[in-house]
């Protein structure tokens, strides 16, 4: 592993940790971005789509989810991880 990749894997772990630490509260379109480079990031898809006639609301926010993964599932997992970890450094402090 090269210097500049193990670099990147250390500000991608800690940019999760400011993350998963804040309690700051987030617009839906910007949690989806949230969600859709880190899952990148990890190379995790979704095996499936989810339809939307569930009761609860659960199915239509995993299609939402689903979608946001599947915009960003081209782009190369580092590209993925540098623009997680630029919406941490943009919204996210450090002290928080």
């Amino acid at each position: 592993m090269t210097e500049v990749k193990k670099d990147l894997d250390k500000r991608f772990e800690q940019a999760v940790k400011r993350a998963s630490n804040t309690d700051k509260k987030f617009p839906p379109d910007l949690k989806l971005y949230f969600y859709a480079y880190y899952k990148r990031a990890l190379g995790n898809y979704p095996k499936r789509r989810h339809h939307i006639d569930d009761i609860d609301g659960n199915a239509l926010i995993n299609g939402f989810k689903m979608n946001a993964v599947f915009q960003v599932k081209n782009i190369p997992i580092e590209e993925a991880k540098k623009r997680y970890i630029e919406l941490v450094d943009k919204h996210i402090l450090e002290e928080e």
